[in-house]
C-alpha cells in the first residue's frame, strides 16, 4: 500500500470482527518474523504484519528522513488509518519494540494493550546516543561491504555471537532463520540502523511515567542486558509488568515460542 513516502508490503491475516494485533519485527527481519507464533495464536485474533522500512519489500519513495522512528510512526498510523484499523493490540521485538513504545507514547488512543520484547526506551544522555551513533556507523560499513551473499551471512554469524542471543546458534531453526535474514538488502539496513538505530531514536525514558497503557515486558534469561533496561522500565511506568522468559536471549519469540505466545495470550485476553 502506498502511504505518501513509503510503499508498505504487508499481510492482513484474519477478519477484523477479531481483535486484531500489530506485530512490528526487529533488525534484519521482515513479514515473516512472527510467522510460528502467529500459527499458535491463530485461532484468537486477527494480524497484521509488515516490512519496516529498510527491510524486505518495504519501499522507502522519499529522502533518508523517511527511514527515521518519528516518519515511520506517522506513517504506521497512517497506515491504519487507510486498512480503517481505529485501535488494536501491539506487539514489538527490539528494534521494533523500540518503534512500539514510541507509538504507544505518541498515540495512546490507537492501542488497547501493547507487548514489548527485548526492547529499549533509547539512551537517556546526549553522549551515549553520540558514542552509539559512531558504533553503529562502523556497523553500517561493514554491511554495505557484504555485497556477496557470503559476507552478508558471514555478518550475520558474527552478529549473533553477541551475548545477548545467549545460545540461539544451538537452535534447530537457525539455519532458516539466517536464510530469511539474507534475503533483506545490506545497504537498505545500513539505512534503518543509521536513522532508527538506537542512537538516532529520542530518548522515551522521560516519557515513561506519564504512560497508562497496559504493557507487558519480556526479557529473555539470558540476555542480562535487557533484563536490566526492563527492570528499570517497570520502576518507571505504573503500568508495566515485567516477565523474564526461561530458555531464551535476546528472541523470545524465536527460541520460546511456546512460553512467548502464552504469555502474549494471557495478558492480552485479560480484563484490564
Amino acid at each position: 500500500m502506498l502511504i505518501k513516502n513509503y510503499q508498505f508490503h504487508y499481510s492482513l491475516i484474519g477478519t477484523l470482527d477479531k481483535p486484531l494485533i500489530l506485530f512490528l519485527h526487529g533488525f534484519m527481519s521482515k513479514i515473516d518474523e512472527f510467522d510460528e507464533p502467529i500459527k499458535l495464536l491463530f485461532d484468537k485474533f486477527s494480524y497484521l504484519t509488515l516490512d519496516l522500512p529498510g527491510h524486505g519489500k518495504t519501499q522507502v519513495l522519499g529522502g533518508n528522513d523517511y527511514y527515521t522512528m518519528v516518519n515511520t510512526a506517522h506513517a504506521l498510523i497512517n497506515l491504519l488509518d487507510e486498512l480503517k484499523i481505529s485501535e488494536c493490540f501491539l506487539v514489538g521485538y527490539s528494534m521494533g519494540g523500540r518503534l512500539a513504545l514510541y507509538l504507544t507514547l505518541h498515540f495512546p488512543e490507537r492501542f488497547l494493550k501493547v507487548v514489548l520484547e527485548s526492547a529499549s526506551p533509547g539512551l537517556p544522555t546526549e553522549a551515549e546516543r553520540l558514542e552509539r551513533i559512531k558504533i553503529d556507523t562502523q556497523i553500517g560499513r561493514k554491511l554495505t561491504r557484504s555485497i556477496e551473499k557470503s559476507d552478508f551471512a558471514t555478518f550475520l554469524s558474527n552478529w549473533y555471537n553477541q551475548p545477548i542471543f545467549g545460545y540461539i546458534k544451538n537452535h534447530p531453526e537457525y539455519d532458516r532463520m539466517v536464510e530469511s535474514r539474507l534475503q533483506n538488502n545490506p545497504e537498505e539496513l545500513d539505512k534503518s540502523l543509521r536513522f532508527m538505530g538506537t542512537g538516532c531514536q529520542p530518548s522515551l525514558w522521560e516519557k515513561l511515567p506519564n504512560n497508562k497503557i497496559p504493557l507487558l515486558l519480556l526479557a529473555g534469561e539470558y540476555d542480562e542486558k535487557f533484563i536490566s533496561i526492563n527492570i528499570e522500565i517497570a520502576k518507571l511506568c505504573k503500568f508495566a509488568q515485567l516477565k523474564i522468559i526461561s530458555n531464551a536471549g535476546h528472541n523470545i519469540h524465536f527460541e520460546n515460542t511456546l512460553a512467548f505466545v502464552e504469555n502474549v495470550k494471557e495478558f492480552l485476553s485479560t480484563a484490564s
